[in-house]
């Protein structure tokens, strides 16, 4: 081989191993919009608590009770046996409940509701409804008052419930069936 076929080569070769060097970016952004979105949802989530605490207060006939991951709620009916038990993961739930605005206009009604089985945990629930149900025994009501970050948060459900709407649902279980595989 001649020496230039191999200084080509060569060349080739060392051109070819070469890593890319990383595209720098045009622009550098700061943390200043995660910075504004995060106060502008620390502000909702005041506003909407402030809401909460208001209407929570003109019903002094309710006994509230602030739940572990952020809504409120009270027992319309509450089962006293203590041999029912709450949901488990797996557990089937047959509830219907209604949806309302924090000032009681209904947007969905039990009629279009409809009685649901929902496996617990393993199916698609807000979060708030999902969180409700495993305080609840067979038979018993319950009247939730959720922020809008356990509904339906930013997206609404893309039918009647917009952005950021906070929800008031009252929840009917009629049965849990436990999960025999768990």
């Amino acid at each position: 081989m001649n020496k230039k076929a191999f200084l080509l080569i060569a060349t080739l070769l060392a051109m070819g191993c070469k890593t890319p060097e990383a595209r720098r970016p045009i622009s550098v952004t700061t943390g200043s919009f995660i910075d504004a979105s995060v106060a502008r949802n620390q502000r909702l989530n005041a506003e909407e608590e402030a809401e909460i605490e208001r209407i929570i207060s003109k019903q002094a006939d309710h006994e509230f009770i602030a739940s572990e991951t952020g809504f409120w709620y009270y027992y319309n009916t509450k089962t006293e046996i203590d041999s029912l038990q709450t949901p488990d993961f797996g557990d089937i739930v047959n509830f219907i409940y209604d949806v309302k605005t924090l000032d009681g206009h209904l947007i969905y009604s039990k009629e279009e509701v409809k009685v649901r089985n929902y496996a617990m945990d393993q199916e698609a629930l807000f979060s708030g409804m999902r969180e409700g149900l495993k305080l609840m025994k067979s038979g018993e009501t319950a009247t939730f008052l959720f922020p809008s970050q356990k509904a339906f948060g930013y997206y609404g459900d893309e039918n009647k419930i917009g952005t950021n709407i906070p929800l008031m649902c009252e929840v009917t279980v009629h049965s849990i069936t436990e999960n025999k595989s768990n």
